[in-house]
């Protein structure tokens, strides 16, 4: 078998970067799971529990990932029954990605009660989901915004701090200037990654050029640039998955950089664009 020319370095967090290593892989490219960034539970889950009680008040929820999901549902006490396990009277669940909506549907979430950008989107992120959603927004609409208690996920972990300092705001801005009223639960903690030698290894031989680092969060993208101070990224190559990313990316002194539009397919094309 011809040895592949590129590898494809897959920085989702945990089962995510598995999961999509997977895929590429089966596109005939390369690639290697190695998250930048470590996903793991809150040592207090009393405000997610307290938010599982009030979400009567609720007229949607966004989740900023797949992750918020999880760890939102498996947050829930015995006593509290899910909206959603009826459907009669339940909030809109607001994602940005399928990876997200696939996780609700995991959860007993209906189809018909999820709102994301359509698929042929130009990107998937806040703004798009915003165009889908603005129609619910009246005054006195109550969204709970579930995320991470640092950035939070994927393009939105690139822009300004929210009104507690943590995630992107963008979207909490438009919907008060519609009146709505906009609540914050953290559903899970991120860590940078704990480095072994052999990732350290794979980071720098990405330097050669054969390597392509696949970005889906400027989180991650720090998460390298702190483990590796001072280090020239000129003979990296890198696609990313929103502009701002990218920009970042070219910033961090990428030698080359690609943006994937939505989609393995685009992605995959993307990664080896760079080849």
């Amino acid at each position: 078998m011809t040895q592949p020319t590129l590898r494809a370095i897959v920085t989702r967090p945990g089962q995510e970067a598995d999961a999509w290593a997977a895929q590429i892989q089966r596109n005939g490219i390369d690639a290697v799971a190695f998250p930048m960034i470590e996903i793991v539970a809150v040592p207090d889950r009393s405000q997610l529990a307290k938010a599982w009680k009030d979400l009567a008040q609720y007229d949607a929820l966004m989740f900023v990932s797949s992750n918020a999901v999880s760890h939102f549902f498996a947050a829930r006490p015995a006593d509290v029954v899910s909206p959603w396990a009826s459907a009669s009277k339940a909030p809109r669940a607001w994602v940005t990605g399928p990876g997200s909506r696939a996780a609700l549907l995991a959860q007993g979430v209906p189809a018909g009660h999820i709102d994301m950008p359509p698929p042929a989107a130009q990107s998937l992120d806040s703004e798009a989901l915003w165009l889908q959603v603005e129609a619910q927004i009246q005054a006195g609409t109550r969204i709970l915004i579930v995320r991470g208690d640092k950035a939070s996920e994927a393009v939105d972990a690139t822009a300004p701090g929210s009104p507690s300092g943590q995630g992107r705001d963008w979207l909490a801005v438009q919907l008060e200037g519609r009146g709505a009223k906009v609540d914050y639960v953290v559903a899970y903690a991120r860590r940078p990654p704990q480095w072994t030698a052999d990732q350290r290894a794979i980071a720098l031989q990405s330097l050669q050029g054969r390597d392509v680092w696949v970005w889906t969060s400027a989180e991650a993208l720090g998460n390298l640039l702190a483990a590796f101070p001072g280090q020239t990224w000129a003979g990296a190559k890198a696609v990313a998955t929103h502009a701002r990313i990218a920009q970042a990316a070219r910033l961090a002194g990428f030698g080359k950089v690609a943006l994937a539009r939505p989609g393995l397919a685009a992605l995959c094309a993307s990664i080896e664009s760079l080849a």
